[in-house]
């Protein structure tokens, strides 16, 4: 380690459990992030600034103003340029450390990336916001045997569990194959600030833990948090289930080819995500000129923006597309059938 770099990480190394060796651990370290919203800046700002060596960040949305109450990395300019979460978030963490090497991934998290995407490193953190992906995120940990950090907040409450391969129960273990529908999200009943610093805070000290060695000292279970009713408890792991599909027999039905869904709603906002089937190699120069025709264009070197009113379109250059106004995913597939084309 450099004086500078001591410098840098002079009270973490004076923390006993981590010290010199667990610092040098941490700056050889390879963390991927999925979802850079609430708890995704929260957890990569203490990871960068933790010195962990290399961070993926991995996100398919721009930055809005809504975020901006939550999502403690953006500010109103980036709100107001449409940026990429993963490309803002990459750009302020390395003015906040450069030497952690932070590779941005502006796309959606699916089948058929998903191992490409998370196969590669030693931990991976959960900042998303459904469980298809976390169920993803799943499959490709005990596959890979790769640790992960799962977290989600809502409302005033959390839950996070950090799940070892052959150590711990897998996801499925503990939720079922498919976790569905019928839960609260932030759309239904909002979410405040310091449950996300909390739940985030947990995986990140969770995984330092792991990585510098310390696996004793791990939570053996499911935390969860109410910070408004005052509310906090561990559930314990149940024994790992030797009949579980994923972890048990091995069937990682969520890495299975599938249709990729046309149209998916974001949480948070009125906004509906639509995909083509299959990746395009769209011209935005080009489709920027064709679509300021029909409302005013805004575009970066990430995206094009065209408001049409009741209606806003985000368009990326692999054809992906954010419908902004909407929330019934028929009515966003006709509009990007409309300005984009199917």
């Amino acid at each position: 380690m450099q004086p500078a770099e001591d410098s840098r990480y002079s009270r973490q190394i004076l923390f006993t459990p981590i010290g010199p060796g667990g610092q040098d651990a941490l700056g050889l370290a390879r963390v991927a992030i999925v979802g850079l919203g609430a708890l995704g800046t929260v957890l990569s700002t203490q990871l960068a600034r933790a010195g962990v060596g290399y961070l993926r960040l991995i996100d398919r949305d721009i930055i809005e103003q809504s975020n901006l109450q939550r999502q403690t990395l953006y500010d109103e300019a980036d709100a107001r340029d449409a940026l990429p979460k993963a490309a803002a978030a990459r750009d302020k963490l390395l003015r906040a450390n450069s030497s952690v090497k932070i590779d941005a991934v502006i796309a959606d998290v699916t089948w058929r990336n998903a191992e490409e995407l998370l196969g590669d490193v030693d931990v991976i953190l959960d900042g998303t916001d459904n469980f298809q992906i976390r169920y993803l995120i799943n499959d490709v940990a005990v596959k890979r045997r790769i640790a992960w950090a799962y977290g989600g907040a809502v409302s005033s409450y959390g839950t996070a569990a950090f799940l070892r391969p052959g150590e711990t129960p897998c996801l499925v273990c503990l939720f079922g194959p498919d976790q569905g529908g019928g839960h609260d999200t932030c759309d239904t009943v909002g979410v405040i600030a310091p449950i996300v610093s909390v739940i985030a805070s947990y995986q990140v000290a969770e995984t330092q833990k792991y990585l510098t060695g310390h696996t004793e000292r791990m939570a053996p279970g499911l935390l969860t948090v109410d910070v408004w009713n005052n509310e906090w408890r561990t559930i314990g792991f149940p024994p790992r289930d030797g009949d579980c599909p994923c972890c048990g027999l091995g069937r990682f039905s969520h890495l299975a080819a599938r249709p990729d869904a046309l149209a998916v709603s974001m949480c948070g906002r009125r906004t509906i995500q639509v995909k083509p089937e299959a990746p395009l190699q769209l011209s935005l120069p080009a489709l920027a000129r064709r679509l300021s025709a029909v409302g005013r264009v805004h575009s970066n070197a990430y995206l094009l923006r065209c408001d049409l009113g009741d209606a806003q379109i985000s368009v990326f250059a692999d054809g992906r597309a954010l419908i902004h106004g909407v929330d019934d995913p028929a009515q966003a597939r006709s509009l990007y059938a409309r300005y984009v084309g199917m």
